[in-house]
C-alpha cells in the first residue's frame, strides 16, 4: 500500500484531536500543578459523589447481562464462521486476555490494597480487619470488572468477525441503535470521548504503579537521585518494550504475553511456598473468596447514603470507573482474539482465566502480609498511617520474605512484562481507530502505531511531575468514565438488537 493511499485512509481528526488535548492537559498540569489538581478533585467530586450510583448501576447491570448473554440463545453464536474453530489455544489466548486487560498495577494493588481499606472505618463498621480488609481486593478486582470487559468482548467481536465491519470504532459498535449519525457528528464525539478515555486510563495505570519500580530500582542500585527522575525513566523504557512488541503485531504480543504470565505465577508461587505464610494465605483466602460470595448483592449496592465513611465514593465507584475507561481498548483485543469461540466460550473462558488469575495474586500477595498483620508480626497499618508512602510500604512488606532481593528483582522484570503487553494491545487499538476503514485482517501503519506509542506516555509524565495525590490519579478515571457509561448502554443494546437479527436470518435460511 503506498503512502498516498495509506494518508488518505487516515481520519486525522480522531487521531489528532486527543493528541493535541492530551498535549494541552499535560502542559496545564506540568505550568499550574496546585491549580489544576484542585479543578480536578472538584470535578471528581460531582461524578463521584453527587452522581456515583450511575456508576454502581451500570457495574450490576453489565454483570447481569454476561449471565444472561451466557446461558441465553445467544450464548452459542461463533464469533466468525458458524463451525469456524478457536484462533488460539485457551492458555495462549487467556494469557493475551490477561494481560491485555490488567497492567503492573494489579501487582502495586496485590501486595498493599488491604492497608488502604483497613484505615477507612467502613472495615469497622463491618467487623475486624483480618476479616474484611482481604474481601474487598477480590470484590474490586473480580466478576463486575470482568464483566464490561467481556461483554463489550463479545460486541466487538460479533461485530468484526460475524458482522465483519471495517471501522474498529466504538461508534461502529453503536450503528444498529444510533443508525446513520454513527458516521455524522454523534460517531465522531462518541470516538472522541472513547479514545480519550483510553488515554485517562492509561494515564492512571502509569502514575500509580510506575513509582514502585523506581522505589524498587533505587533500592537494588542504591542510587541517590528522586524517584521521579526514576519513574521518568522507566516510562520511556516501557515505552520502547511495548513499542518494539506492538510493531511485531500479534506474535510479539503473544510471546510477551505467555512470558508475563509465567513470570507472573512464578512470582506468586514462590511468596506462597517460601514466605512462611502459606496457610494463612489459603484459609485466609478460601473465607475471604467465601465472604465476598456471600455478601456480593450488598457490597455492590452499597453507597453510604449518610457519608459516614465515604467508602464506596473513594473505592468501588473510583474502580468501576477505572475499569471503564480501560473497556475502550481491552475489550476491542479481547474480541479480536477471540474469533472462533462462541459468546458463552468468551465469557465464561474470561471469567475462568481473568477472574481466577486475578483472584489468585490478591490472595496470595495480599494475605502474605495480612498474615503477619494479624498475627503481630509487623503493624503495615501504622506504618502506612505514620508515612502515607505506599511504594515505601511496599519496600517493606518484600524485605520481610526470604530472598527479598530476588523477589524484588522478579517483581519488577514482572512489572514490566505487564506494562509492556498491556500497552502494545492499547497502541495497537488506538493505532485502528485512526482508520477510517480497516478490515479485520489489515495493521495498521507502522507509523500511525508509533505516534499512539508515544502519545500514550505523555499524560502519565505529567501526573508524575505535577505530583498529583492518588486521589486526583483516581479521578482522570472517574470523570472519563462518566460519558463511556452511557455509549457502553448504547453499545451493549445495538448488540443485542444485532444478534437477534442474525439469528433470525439463520433461522430463515433452514
Amino acid at each position: 500500500m503506498n503512502a498516498k493511499n495509506q494518508k488518505g485512509r487516515i481520519d486525522w481528526l480522531i487521531t489528532l484531536a486527543p493528541f493535541i488535548l492530551i498535549v494541552c492537559l499535560a502542559v496545564l498540569l506540568l505550568i499550574f500543578p496546585e491549580q489544576s489538581n484542585g479543578v480536578i478533585s472538584q470535578v471528581r467530586y460531582f461524578f463521584g459523589d453527587t452522581v456515583g450510583l450511575y456508576y454502581l448501576v451500570i457495574g450490576l447491570g453489565v454483570l447481569v447481562i454476561s449471565v444472561f448473554l451466557s446461558f441465553s440463545k445467544y450464548g452459542n453464536i461463533v464469533l466468525g464462521e458458524p463451525y469456524e474453530k478457536p484462533k488460539y489455544s485457551f492458555f495462549t489466548w487467556g494469557s493475551m486476555m490477561f494481560t491485555c486487560g490488567l497492567a503492573a498495577d494489579i501487582l502495586f494493588y496485590s501486595f498493599a490494597e488491604w492497608v488502604m481499606y483497613a484505615t477507612n472505618p467502613h472495615i469497622a463498621e463491618m467487623g475486624s480487619v483480618a476479616e474484611w480488609a482481604g474481601v474487598f481486593p477480590l470484590f474490586h478486582w473480580s466478576f463486575i470488572p470482568w464483566a464490561f470487559y467481556l461483554v463489550l468482548a463479545v460486541a466487538f467481536g460479533f461485530m468484526l468477525h460475524v458482522r465483519k465491519r471495517n471501522r474498529q470504532r466504538y461508534s461502529e459498535a453503536c450503528r444498529p441503535v444510533i443508525g446513520k449519525h454513527a458516521d455524522g457528528i454523534l460517531g465522531r464525539v462518541i470516538d472522541l470521548f472513547a479514545l480519550f478515555a483510553l488515554l485517562a486510563g492509561t494515564a492512571t495505570t502509569f502514575s500509580v504503579a510506575t513509582p514502585l519500580m523506581a522505589s524498587i530500582i533505587l533500592k537494588l542500585f542504591g542510587l541517590s537521585i528522586s524517584r521521579t527522575t526514576v519513574t521518568i525513566i522507566i516510562l520511556l523504557i516501557t515505552c520502547a518494550v511495548y513499542t518494539y512488541a506492538v510493531m511485531h503485531g500479534f506474535k510479539g504480543i503473544g510471546f510477551l504475553a505467555k512470558l508475563c504470565i509465567y513470570l507472573f505465577f512464578g512470582l506468586l508461587i514462590i511468596v506462597l511456598l517460601i514466605g512462611g505464610q502459606g496457610r494463612y494465605i489459603i484459609e485466609n483466602g478460601f473465607q475471604s473468596l467465601g465472604k465476598m460470595i456471600q455478601n456480593f448483592v450488598e457490597l455492590s449496592t452499597y453507597t453510604d447514603p449518610a457519608r459516614t465513611n465515604n467508602f464506596p465514593q473513594d473505592w468501588t465507584i473510583y474502580y468501576w470507573a477505572y475499569w471503564m475507561v480501560w473497556c475502550i481498548a481491552a475489550p476491542f483485543f479481547i474480541g479480536n482474539i477471540s474469533r472462533g469461540r462462541t459468546i458463552k466460550q468468551t465469557i465464561l473462558g474470561g471469567y475462568v482465566f481473568g477472574v481466577g488469575s486475578t483472584i489468585v495474586s490478591f490472595i496470595i500477595l495480599g494475605n502474605y502480609s495480612l498474615g503477619l498483620q494479624t498475627k503481630g508480626a509487623a503493624d503495615f497499618i501504622a506504618q502506612y498511617e505514620e508515612s502515607g508512602d505506599l511504594y515505601g510500604l511496599i519496600m517493606n512488606i518484600i524485605d520481610t520474605m526470604p530472598c527479598a532481593t530476588f523477589i524484588l528483582i522478579l517483581t519488577l522484570v514482572c512489572m514490566i512484562a505487564f506494562y509492556a503487553t498491556s500497552f502494545d494491545t492499547i497502541a495497537y487499538t488506538a493505532a485502528c481507530y485512526s482508520y477510517k476503514k480497516l478490515n479485520p485482517d489489515e495493521k495498521p501503519h507502522a507509523m500511525i502505531t508509533l505516534l499512539w506509542c508515544l502519545l500514550l506516555i505523555v499524560l502519565p509524565i505529567a501526573l508524575v511531575f505535577s505530583e498529583s495525590s492518588m486521589s486526583n490519579i483516581q479521578s482522570v478515571s472517574i470523570i472519563s468514565a462518566f460519558p463511556i457509561g452511557i455509549i457502553m448502554i448504547i453499545m451493549i443494546w445495538s448488540f443485542i438488537k444485532e444478534a437477534k437479527k442474525y439469528l433470525e436470518e439463520k433461522k430463515e435460511k433452514k
